[in-house]
This record gives C-alpha cells, structure tokens and sequence, in this order.
C-alpha cells in the first residue's frame, strides 16, 4: 500500500466534520455533497473485497427512488449479490473513519478478511443519471486507482445491469455476455419466449405505458426497444428531458398517493406502469370504465407470479419447495390469500431487501417483494439445474413444457 499516495488522493476528498453514515441495505445514501469521501473509500474497499474474493467486484452510484439531490453507492458481490454482511461493518467503518486513521483501518480490514495485498483486483462501476453521479463515480475510481486496482466504468446503467455484469464476469460468461447486448438479447429472448406461452398470444398489438419517472429506465428502454418481440410497443413517459427526477412520478408516488404520475395521460383500461429513478422497482395500474383507479403493487405482484409459478411447478411434478417472504408492512390480505387459498406458505421477516432476500434464499423457490415493488424470485441452484434438466430431457411432453417455461423464467428473472 502506498502511504503517500493515500494520504495525497485522501485530501483530495476530504470527510466532513462530525458527519456519520451507516452501510444498510441500500448501501450508503444521503445529500450528495457530503458522498464525496464515501465514494473515494468505497473505491478503496472494493479493491480489498475483490483482492479478497480473487473475483471482479461492482460499485453502483445511484439514490434510486430518492430525489434527485441525493445520491448513493452500494457495493455489488461476485455472484451479483448485495455485498456481504460482514463487510457491511467494513465499509461503515471506512466511511466514518477520520483522515489519520484511513490508513490503519485498512491494514485492520486486510487483517480480519485474510486479504492478500499482492493479488490483482478488477471493480466494474456504473451510475444513474443524476447530476453529481458523474463526479461522485470518478471519485470511487481514484480509491481503486490509488490501491492499484483495474476498473471497466460501464457509464449510465440500471443497478440490475451491473449486478448481471458482475456475474458475468466472474462466471466466465457461463451466466451470459457482459455486455448491453447480451444483457438485451438474454432478457429479450426469454421474455419473447414467455409471451408465446400467454392465453392471448397471437393479437396484434400490445401497450404499454411506462412512467419513466425522469430516470435512467427511459434511456435503457430505448436502447432495448429493438430485442423486444414486435407484438410489444412501449410509450415512455417522464423520460428525464423536461422534470426532475423522482418528482410527482415514480413507483413510489404512484404507490402513495394511489393516482397516475404527473406527466401520463391514463385512459380507461389501458396497461401502465412506473419504475423508480434507477428502474429497480415496478409497479402496475389502470384505470376501468367508471374511472377508478386500480394498483397492482408489490404484495399482488407477488400472489399472481405465486399463482402462475405453483401451476408450474404442479405441472413438472417435482416436490420442489416455494415460499413467498414478506415483512410486517405487507397486506395482510396477501398473506392470508397465499396461505390459505393458495396453500403457499408465507414467511415475516425485518424490514429491508437484505433481510427478504436472504430469507428467500433457504428455498427451492424463493419470492418476495416488497409493496413499493422492489423484489424478485429466486430459484436455488439445485431447483435451477432440476428444471433445466427436465426442460431438455423429460419424455411427458407437457411436464416438459412447463420445465421450458420455468427456464424461461429462470432466465428473465436472473437478472
């Protein structure tokens, strides 16, 4: 480690008296002037957390649905994974850390993470597009730079993008391409894939009005609009040219305050939806014939993707395990429907998408999402390579058709 060289690009980016941050589950986020020293330290903890994991780790710089003066970073595993709770103490620690003790607190780290200094280190970075991102992700590159660490800066992103960039990478490309294209062409090919399987396939044309809420979302969307199959046609909203981010739009103004965003013009029965600013969470609406406006947040995402994953499942006919994880904030409706109806069982844990998660992974088939439309399902990888199996193999042909819809799923939601 070289000690000027820390000291110098350290003063560069200066902590601010008094100030205390804590790493959570959306990693750190606050106003953005005052990130300036959290970035350039988390560039330094993700050379030591990819010296450690001899593996490419990612830094996202995004505040998602936060406003728009704010801004954040979250640190992203190998397997795109959240970053692992030990070294969430780690990256507090380092953040909250005074000029004069920068450099003991990362000998002390390397100590307790058995990391070794003289292995190479590989950070991929991508950002949203808020005003101070550009310069705040520069400031993650100078820590990596300073402790000799290769970056790849991806530039404007969505945060599942880098997650599946990470993964990639580390996978060899056995997980898919680490690029845009093979980002748009895998997501693109399994969604084309599942259409084909839906009761209304075959109609000529299908709308769907997105509330881009002045985000990253309208810029990626455009960019994948031509891997979509042609039966689909989105029409952006609040694509960040005119309002500011997250304002009177978003996922989470349209949750609560239970209306369409400003900026949508909604007609009766027509499909919409909206994303947060870093287009990581979804939630559906519409309007019926008498005017009244309907939500699909994240509690009913989850009990329809329950409906359609169980039929499924009975289908192929393995004993697979699936559960559906919420927390105390969930509809309590929801939860009586999935387990006593659905016969699904249901699990309540702390709030938060780490505490979720992790609970979700204990199953064959994990789902959770929270009602603002933050979640996902995840398939264990014993679960996973049974389906996958199944879908080349098996001789029923209607156990294995449902095997290749499973994979399909598989493979949209991997992401």
């Amino acid at each position: 480690m070289d000690t000027e060289a820390l000291k110098k690009y350290s003063a560069l980016h200066p902590k601010p008296a008094g100030l205390c941050l804590q790493y959570g589950t959306a990693g750190f986020r606050t106003k953005a002037e005052q990130l300036d020293h959290v970035m350039f330290r988390m560039g330094l903890l993700a050379v030591l957390r990819s010296k450690a994991m001899a593996s490419t780790i990612g830094i996202m710089v995004t505040a998602s649905h936060n406003p728009e003066e704010d801004n954040g970073v979250k640190l992203v595993d190998p397997l795109g994974e959240m970053l692992h709770p030990s070294w969430e103490e780690y990256a507090t620690q380092l953040a909250n850390a005074e000029e004069q003790e920068l450099q003991k607190i990362l000998t002390e780290i390397c100590q307790k993470a058995a990391v070794n200094r003289h292995k190479d280190a590989s950070v991929f970075l991508g950002r949203d597009t808020r005003p101070s991102s550009e310069r705040l992700a520069q400031s993650a590159i100078d820590g990596v730079s300073v402790l000799g660490g290769q970056y790849h800066d991806y530039g404007l992103g969505r945060a599942p993008q880098l997650h599946y960039m990470v993964c990639c990478q580390n996978t060899r490309g056995q997980y898919g391409k680490a690029t845009l294209e093979g980002y748009y062409e895998k997501l693109s090919k399994a969604f084309t894939e599942l259409m084909k399987k839906s009761p209304s396939s075959g109609e000529s044309q299908r709308h769907l009005k997105i509330d881009c809420a002045n985000g990253i979302g309208a810029l990626k969307l455009s960019e994948m609009e031509p891997y979509f199959p042609k039966e689909v046609r989105i029409h952006l909203y609040n694509d960040g040219t005119k309002e500011k981010l997250n304002h009177l739009c978003g996922a989470d103004f349209v949750k609560v305050h239970q209306k369409a965003p400003t900026g949508l013009d909604m007609k009766p029965n027509e499909s919409c939806c909206s994303f947060d600013g870093d287009a990581d969470r979804i939630v559906y609406y519409y309007k019926d014939a008498t005017g009244h406006f309907h939500l699909i947040d994240g509690d009913k995402i989850a009990t329809l993707i329950s409906i359609f994953l169980k039929e499924l499942l009975a289908k192929v006919g393995q004993s697979l395990k699936m559960a559906v994880v919420q927390t105390a904030y969930a509809n309590g409706s929801s939860t009586r429907y999935l387990e006593q109806t659905l016969q699904v069982p249901v699990h309540c844990v702390k709030t938060g998408v780490k505490h979720l998660h992790h609970k979700a992974q204990e199953f064959d088939v994990g789902v959770y999402f929270e009602a603002n439309g933050h979640g996902t399902v995840l398939f264990s990888k014993a679960a996973e390579t049974k389906i996958r199996q199944l879908a080349k193999e098996e001789k029923d042909a209607e156990k294995r058709e449902a095997a290749k819809v499973l994979e399909n799923v598989i493979d949209l939601i991997n992401q």
